[in-house]
């Protein structure tokens, strides 16, 4: 089989390939979906006070398939690195800067808000922070700085940064080409490996190698998606998924402890990876070109607001409806959703739509 050069140019990709990949905007929903799963009825902590009790209790049968939805965070990884390196490839260090910026803030600012104000509300049981922290977490670096959280997923948005902060350096500023995407991967990968056996903090927080395999494995499946014969581009996607699943196992596998919540096995685990990598494949190659619905749009411009608000907003709605309501466990935990996916509804028509174009093209503008 002939191995192209690293150097060599990439076929031009076909048109059909160009279009918006609507499938890719369902999957999004799906794992933001698979998180909320997780967060109402996989889990334990605070989500109990909104229950009155575990939500071993409330589910004994979901909880169990439940746990596994925090896996829906490797699957963003993955879909992240596909969709930045899509994004960010011929465009400049501003542009790119000024496209990250306007996505990822005003919902974010709009998110950190409206959790505080509700947590303020007297009738609310959790508490708000105090006004120095809810400053600090509107820079969206209260995780490293060590400042209490507003919005308990935040700490994915950090890893966010730090994978856009590499690409940003690595790739964008020199100029994307398939030489340089290959080699930014195998550098990563071959960092994360040495920080793994380093046990170096500042290395750790650099290079992240927990969370590396997921988004390399996504820009490996986006430069499969350009060429589907690029052989390292497969090679990149087979190493990176064989390296996540072993921090997937790693992290979650708990099978020894008699506490936990739910026992996930290693089989399960590996499965909902792989299913991760391969969704995306599939995507990228073209087979759910189907899936050409317009309301797959509309979903995915949901997800991002949905998953900043659904966790400890969604813990108010629980109570409210469960305990001050008295509806049964499962009318509530499909109404916390669909409230939860009202409000992000809300958060993209009147924060998002109006303030990310203007947000970019101020950033654009700026020498």
């Amino acid at each position: 089989m002939h191995i192209p050069e690293l150097n060599t140019p990439l076929p031009a990709a076909p048109k059909r390939r160009e279009s918006r990949l609507r499938a890719l905007d369902g999957l999004r929903l799906i794992a933001a979906l698979m998180v909320a799963v997780y967060h109402y009825a996989g889990r334990e902590g605070d989500v109990t006070r909104a229950w009155g009790g575990s939500p071993k209790e409330q589910f004994p049968t979901l909880h169990l398939f439940a746990t596994y939805g925090c896996l829906g965070v490797q699957v963003f990884f993955v879909i992240s690195g596909f969709v930045i390196c899509m994004s960010g490839w011929g465009r400049s260090l501003k542009a790119f800067f000024a496209s990250r910026v306007s996505r990822l803030m005003p919902a974010y600012w709009a998110a950190v808000l409206l959790v505080t104000a509700v947590f303020a509300l007297p009738m609310v049981t959790y508490k708000a922070l105090s006004p120095s922290d809810t400053l600090v977490n509107l820079t969206m670096l209260q995780y490293p700085l060590g400042v209490d959280r507003v919005l308990g997923v935040c700490w994915t948005l950090w890893a966010e940064v730090r994978f856009y902060a590499l690409f940003a350096l690595c790739v964008v500023l020199p100029g994307a080409s398939r030489r340089r995407v290959i080699m930014f991967c195998a550098g990563w990968t071959l960092a994360a490996a040495i920080t793994q056996g380093a046990h170096q903090p500042l290395l750790d927080i650099v290079f992240m190698p927990e969370y590396a395999p997921f988004f390399i494995g996504g820009v490996g499946i986006y430069l499969a998606h350009r060429d589907r014969k690029d052989v390292y581009a497969w090679g990149i996607v087979a190493v990176s998924f064989l390296i996540g699943q072993h921090y997937a196992v790693a992290d979650l596998w708990n099978a020894s402890n008699p506490n936990a919540f739910a026992h996930r096995t290693t089989l399960g685990i590996v499965l909902v990876v792989a299913f991760g990598f391969v969704a995306v494949a599939a995507i990228a190659l073209g087979w759910l070109n189907w899936a050409n619905w317009r309301w797959l749009t509309v979903a995915g411009a949901l997800t991002y607001p949905f998953y900043l608000v659904h966790e400890h907003l969604g813990w108010v709605v629980i109570h409210e409806l469960h305990i001050g309501l008295g509806l049964p466990s499962a009318a509530v935990f499909f109404l916390t959703i669909a409230s939860m996916l009202l409000l992000a509804w809300l958060l993209n028509t009147f924060v998002e739509n109006p303030l990310t174009p203007r947000l970019r093209a101020a950033l654009a503008k700026v020498r």
